[in-house]
């Protein structure tokens, strides 16, 4: 059976941050673990260490730089240790508008970290911001040996179709799916960039906070949007994440036990 890919979760912001990678682990869940903060690096990645599936993110997020800022050369110190990133990226919502020039600085900190590096896989956080992510990504990230992964892509159809032709893979959560402006959206995403995720736990599965085995849901829907069967779309998925990680195979945390594309 093709196993599932929650590519985007944030697994230690739940109270039972454990139990949950062990439960992720037992269900062969493919899941990124994304940090919010550097400072968070340290007990992912000891508590990830023994599992096969997950992995864990090196993470700032933007809508905390105007309180975490000063964590970048945490952060960057951090970086040769992993071979992802994520959540990184900016959010130009109201809300987060006064620190907006420190997210710039930030990121174009953590994108031309990436860059020396090379060989990393961003999960990319663009509220609002999707052209002005891009516009940096062009100018700071060296897009031939790394990946980004627009999570939660809420752009425009013109916006994906550039972010595919830079490259980009998108992570596709079960909110994203069911409206009209969705369905022009997928329709302007080629499917082999397509990866799922959760989100979790801002996201809910049945009245509550989604897990990463929850994600099947997410194929469902997607599969419903595409006018194709579950299981087909899932296998796509799956693919695609091999593929992603083929690409980058420079550490041996890259590294997942995949194997054929049916396990």
């Amino acid at each position: 059976m093709t196993k599932l890919v929650d590519f985007h979760c944030h697994l230690d912001l739940y109270p039972d941050f454990e139990a949950l990678v062990a439960e992720s682990e037992r269900f062969s869940v493919y899941t990124l673990a994304v940090t919010t903060t550097p400072r968070a690096w340290s007990r992912n990645k000891t508590v990830a260490a023994p599992t096969k599936h997950i992995r864990v993110g090196l993470g700032l997020h933007p809508q905390l730089v105007g309180s975490h800022g000063n964590e970048i050369e945490l952060w960057e110190s951090l970086l040769h240790e992993t071979s992802y990133v994520g959540e990184v990226g900016i959010d130009a919502g109201p809300q987060y508008a006064k620190s907006l020039p420190d997210q710039k600085r930030v990121f174009t900190r953590i994108l031309k970290a990436c860059s020396t590096q090379g060989g990393k896989i961003l999960s990319i956080h663009a509220v609002r911001s999707a052209s002005l992510v891009m516009d940096m990504m062009e100018e700071h990230l060296d897009l031939a040996s790394n990946i980004p992964v627009l999570h939660w892509f809420s752009g425009s159809p013109s916006e994906a179709r550039r972010a595919t032709a830079l490259g980009c893979m998108f992570s596709i959560n079960n909110r994203m799916l069911g409206s009209a402006k969705t369905e022009a959206l997928l329709k302007a995403i080629p499917q082999d960039r397509m990866l799922t995720e959760t989100d979790g736990p801002f996201t809910e599965t049945n009245g509550r906070p989604s897990r990463p085995k929850d994600v099947s849901v997410c194929v469902e829907n997607l599969a419903v949007t595409l006018g194709q069967d579950r299981r087909a779309v899932q296998a796509l998925i799956f693919d695609n994440l091999k593929r992603v990680l083929g690409q980058v195979q420079r550490r041996p945390d890259a590294t997942l036990p995949i194997g054929k594309s049916r396990v």
